[in-house]
């Protein structure tokens, strides 16, 4: 039976309940807010007027409210923003105070249903006695739980999220970091190729920069997963390109963690779309860590 592990995450929360909590949410982000139901949890940006992110989100349903899953940095700059027009709507927005947790192992089933969490077919979500369980991957499952929640003691609890955020890196899950935020329109961090971007529903804050991206053509920019040899995180996230015998500038790590085992670096940085897997990249002020692109396991092809 392959071991399965607990990682504390450092992702927080911020949840929307009221009256008006679907009109409010749906005007906010990319995401159709009608399409999210008890049994799903659906990729959405949450953008500035510029179509700018202010951050991208796991967005699910639990009992009477919509939550919205990201980053430290992004829950903070996305919670100012949503409360400064919540005064003129029926809707209560909160950070959170349920705990994330992040479920990995080969296999999870036994665990999962030692737990009261079923999986229907087709299924992304679905209510436990003690929160909400996303299925992120076969391998990998978000909990949402509350103070009344002790995990298994045949499971092995980590002391950080690496291991999360590595296996997240590596599959492509877009995640800002402070200096990240304001700076890329959702199709720059491959939101439209994970499914956080309706182009059908009707306005949201930051939609016509949105669109003409698509429409026109504009965008010239993806997200892509990098790795290798490193002492530690970066602390100076920009990276360079080569070319020819001269470097320049590259991109920056919108998000990156590292594997003190293997003294490894992964991390997502934003580059030209055409940019090739064979490039070699490097970081800007520390030269000698060198990183390798890594295959996305989605298409960036627009539908």
């Amino acid at each position: 039976m392959s071991t399965v592990y607990a990682c504390p995450l450092s992702h927080q929360l911020i949840s929307l309940s009221g009256a008006d909590k679907l009109a409010y949410l749906h005007g906010q982000v990319t995401q159709d807010i009608n399409n999210v139901n008890n049994d799903n949890f659906l990729w959405a940006g949450h953008c500035n007027a510029k179509g700018k992110l202010w951050g991208v989100f796991k967005l699910f349903s639990y009992q009477d409210a919509y939550y919205l899953a990201g980053s430290a940095a992004e829950v903070a700059q996305s919670l100012m923003e949503l409360k400064k027009y919540a005064v003129f709507s029926k809707v209560t927005i909160n950070q959170s105070s349920n705990t994330l947790i992040g479920l990995m192992g080969d296999d999870l089933q036994n665990t999962l249903s030692n737990m009261g969490i079923e999986f229907s077919d087709q299924h992304t979500a679905c209510d436990f006695n003690h929160g909400k369980a996303l299925k992120i991957a076969n391998d990998r499952v978000l909990l949402m739980v509350n103070n009344n929640f002790s995990l298994p003691d045949n499971i092995s609890t980590l002391e950080d999220d690496n291991m999360w955020q590595q296996a997240a890196i590596m599959a492509g899950e877009p995640s800002l970091n402070a200096d990240a935020i304001g700076e890329y329109v959702p199709q720059m961090i491959n939101l439209h190729a994970i499914g956080g971007i309706s182009f059908r529903k009707g306005c949201y804050t930051g939609q016509e920069t949105v669109a003409r991206m698509k429409y026109l053509g504009k965008n010239k920019r993806a997200m892509f997963s990098v790795s290798g040899h490193a002492e530690g995180l970066l602390d100076e996230v920009e990276l360079e390109t080569q070319v020819g015998e001269n470097w320049r500038r590259a991109g920056k790590l919108i998000c990156q963690s590292y594997n003190q085992q293997t003294n490894t670096l992964f991390g997502l940085v934003v580059l030209p779309n055409d940019s090739e897997p064979s490039q070699l990249l490097r970081a800007k002020h520390t030269p000698k860590v060198e990183l390798s692109i890594l295959p996305l396991p989605y298409t960036l092809e627009d539908e």
